[in-house]
């Protein structure tokens, strides 16, 4: 995380530095469209059609935001690679598909590394640990004692066997010395549901999705993922600051077929940072949970190299492989 720190911090000042001119040249050779991988709606869907509504007016040509849903984001990133040559096409996608899939799936449908350029990273997010609101557990330290009362009983559930909740409980485990029964459910919804009925003891999630639940008091979060208390949730603590040495977070980026000009790809990375900079943006983006962050095409390939390097060696390590 040091290295994505100093990369970001690099990448920072490279987003605004980038001469705004670049974006002000002549227009895009046709329409723009964004590809998402997930419902409208959810957070990913949200972050690209903020971004959409501004970008149109900087590159002076129509912007569309397709959802293309299926196979956990894989069909977006398939149709990427098959992008036709000249297509102004991007897509928003998260570690899920580009670092986590291409290790678990023996024909992911695309070389995440090879067949796609980073443009822009937009926004990160955090994990949270969560228990029913119920729970005799209040905080990170009451958590271990229970698991040295109850061994044995450190079930997890995930939103998803292979998602990065799933890796990040393996995560915490190797942290405490506890090698959690992970359980990996079909979304959210089911996993918060078994979450408040006290059904399940412990659950993984992003910050965004258990922060509702844990606002209306039914559920409790007892630490965040960050290097720093999330500004939404200042009275809980990070996973640090409970004792435990784990930080980590996930991200949203938009990404470009391999065979898209670099001097097209380096205005569109400058044009989403700019937009991204924008008070009224980050404001926006904060509002959909999530942290928003402003890094040109360059900063983005750093950051991304730098994530690669903390999740890799952990999807590795887990011997997880899913099926196709």
């Amino acid at each position: 995380m040091r290295k994505w720190m100093a990369g970001a911090a690099v990448a920072a000042t490279l987003a605004g530095t980038v001469p705004l001119a670049c974006a002000e040249q002549a227009p895009l050779d046709g329409a723009l469209t964004i590809v998402v991988g997930y419902p409208p709606g959810g957070s990913s869907d949200r972050i690209a059609r903020l971004v959409a509504d501004r970008l149109k007016e900087r590159v002076g040509v129509p912007v569309v935001v397709e959802n293309k849903t299926g196979a956990g984001g894989r069909i977006a990133a398939q149709g990427l690679h098959a992008a036709a040559p000249g297509q102004n096409v991007l897509m928003l996608a998260n570690p899920a598909v580009m670092v986590v899939a291409p290790l678990v799936y023996a024909q992911p449908g695309y070389d995440a590394q090879r067949d796609f350029k980073p443009v822009s990273l937009v926004s990160r997010y955090k994990f949270a640990l969560a228990v029913s609101a119920g729970s005799p557990i209040q905080d990170l330290a009451g958590m271990r004692e229970w698991l040295r009362a109850h061994p044995g009983q450190f079930t997890v559930g995930v939103p998803a066997t292979g998602s990065l909740p799933h890796f990040f409980a393996l995560m915490l485990g190797r942290e405490i010395g506890q090698e959690p029964e992970v359980v990996g459910y079909r979304g959210s919804a089911p996993l918060i549901s078994e979450l408040i009925g006290g059904i399940l003891p412990q659950g993984i999630d992003t910050l965004d999705t258990l922060l509702p639940q844990h606002r209306a008091g039914k559920i409790r979060i007892l630490a965040v993922s960050g290097d720093a208390r999330d500004a939404e949730l200042k009275d809980v603590p990070t996973f640090r600051e409970g004792g435990v040495n784990l930080a980590a977070d996930g991200w949203n980026a938009f990404f470009a077929p391999a065979a898209m000009p670099q001097a097209k790809i380096g205005r569109l990375g400058a044009d989403i940072a700019a937009i991204l900079g924008e008070p009224a943006m980050q404001e926006a983006v904060r509002a959909a949970y999530l942290e928003p962050v402003s890094l040109d095409a360059r900063g983005t390939a750093d950051a991304l190299a730098a994530y690669r390097e903390q999740w890799e060696p952990v999807v590795r390590a887990s011997g997880f492989k899913a099926e196709q």
